[in-house]
C-alpha cells in the first residue's frame, strides 16, 4: 500500500521521526512557556541551556564514565543550578522593564555560552552511544520503531504532562501563578516570592537539559545543536500561545508531526512548513491557538 507515492512503513517512519522532533520540541517550548508564563521573561538562552545539556552528559561520560541514567538526573541539576545564577545575578533586574531587555539579555548570554563550549571542543558533532538497555527496535508488523527513539517520546510526554499538572493543578502551581500577578499579596501569606521565582526559572533551565539529554543519542553533540532548534520552538510558543504549558505541549507535537508528513509529501517545504503555520495563525488569531491576552510585566 503506497500513500503519496510512498509504503505504509516508510510513511509511518517518517512521522514517528516527526514525533520524536515534536517531543524535543514540546519539552523545550514547555520550558519556555514556563519562564515566560510565570516570569514574563522571553528566554532566548533556552537553546544554549539544551546545549548544555547534552554536551555535560557528553563530558560526564568521556571523562567519568558516568552513564546515561544517571545524567538524566544530573544533568538538569548542573544546568537548573545554573539557571539560579543567570536569574540571582541578571534576570531579577528586568522584571519590571520592556521584554526586549530580557531577550537581549539572554541572546547575549547565549552568545557567551556557546562560545566558550565551541573554543573548547570546536563545531564538530560528538557521537554519544544510545544506552545499552534501548538499543535495538521492535517491530509491530507493519513497521521497525527504534526502542531509544520510542523512549524519547514517552519520556517527553510523560514529564510534559507532569509539568502541566503541577503548574495547573496544584497548590504550588497557584502561588506561582498568584505570584506572578500580585507577588505583594502572595508574600502576605509567607510565600518567599524571590525564592519561588529562582527555582521557577532553574526548572525550566532543567527542563532544557533533560532534552539535551535525551538528544545526545539522537544528535550529533555540538555547541551549536541549539542554534538548530531554538527559532522552530520560539514558533511554537508563538503558534500555541506565548505562556500557555498545554498549548506548547500539544503544539510541540502537532508541529512535529505536521513536519514529518511534509517531508514525505513536499520535502523542500519541510523546513519552513512551521513558519508558514505561524503566520497564518497569527493573522488569525494573534494570541496563538491556546494563548490569553498579554497583561504586562510582573509588578
Amino acid at each position: 500500500m503506497e500513500i503519496f507515492g510512498v509504503s505504509l512503513p516508510g510513511l509511518l517512519s517518517q512521522l514517528l521521526l516527526g514525533l520524536v522532533n515534536g517531543s524535543f520540541y514540546a519539552i523545550l517550548s514547555l520550558g519556555l512557556a514556563v519562564i515566560f508564563g510565570l516570569l514574563n521573561v522571553i528566554n532566548f538562552a533556552h537553546g544554549a541551556l539544551f546545549m548544555m545539556g547534552a554536551v555535560i552528559t557528553w563530558m560526564a561520560m568521556t571523562y567519568f564514565g558516568i552513564g546515561y541514567w544517571w545524567m538524566l538526573v544530573l544533568a538538569p541539576l548542573l544546568v537548573g543550578a545554573f539557571g539560579v545564577v543567570i536569574e540571582r545575578l541578571l534576570l531579577r533586574w528586568i522584571y519590571k522593564l520592556d521584554h526586549l531587555y530580557g531577550l537581549l539579555l539572554t541572546l547575549g548570554l547565549t552568545l557567551l555560552v556557546e562560545g566558550v563550549f565551541r573554543s573548547i571542543y570546536g563545531v564538530s558533532g560528538l557521537g554519544y552511544d544510545t544506552p545499552e538497555l534501548l538499543e535495538g527496535a521492535t517491530s509491530l508488523g507493519f513497521m521497525i520503531l527504534p526502542n531509544y527513539r520510542a523512549w524519547v517520546v514517552v519520556a517527553s510526554i510523560a514529564v510534559c504532562i507532569g509539568t502541566w499538572y503541577v503548574i495547573e493543578k496544584t497548590k504550588l502551581g497557584a502561588y506561582l501563578r498568584a505570584g506572578t500577578e500580585n507577588p505583594r499579596l502572595v508574600e502576605a501569606f509567607g510565600v518567599n516570592v524571590p525564592l519561588m521565582i529562582t527555582l521557577t526559572y532553574a526548572f525550566g533551565a532543567a527542563l532544557a537539559a533533560f532534552a539535551g539529554v535525551l538528544a545526545a543519542p539522537v544528535y550529533q553533540v555540538s555547541p551549536l545543536m541549539g542554534q538548530n532548534l531554538i527559532i522552530v520552538v520560539f514558533a511554537v510558543v508563538v503558534i500555541g500561545g506565548m505562556g500557555s504549558i498545554m498549548g506548547s505541549i500539544l503544539t510541540g507535537l502537532g508541529l512535529g508531526i505536521v513536519e514529518g508528513f511534509t517531508k514525505v509529501i513536499y520535502p523542500e517545504a519541510s523546513s519552513t512548513v512551521v513558519f508558514v503555520i505561524m503566520v497564518i495563525v497569527l493573522l488569525i488569531r494573534p494570541a496563538g491557538l491556546f494563548g490569553k491576552e498579554n497583561k504586562g510585566p510582573r509588578a
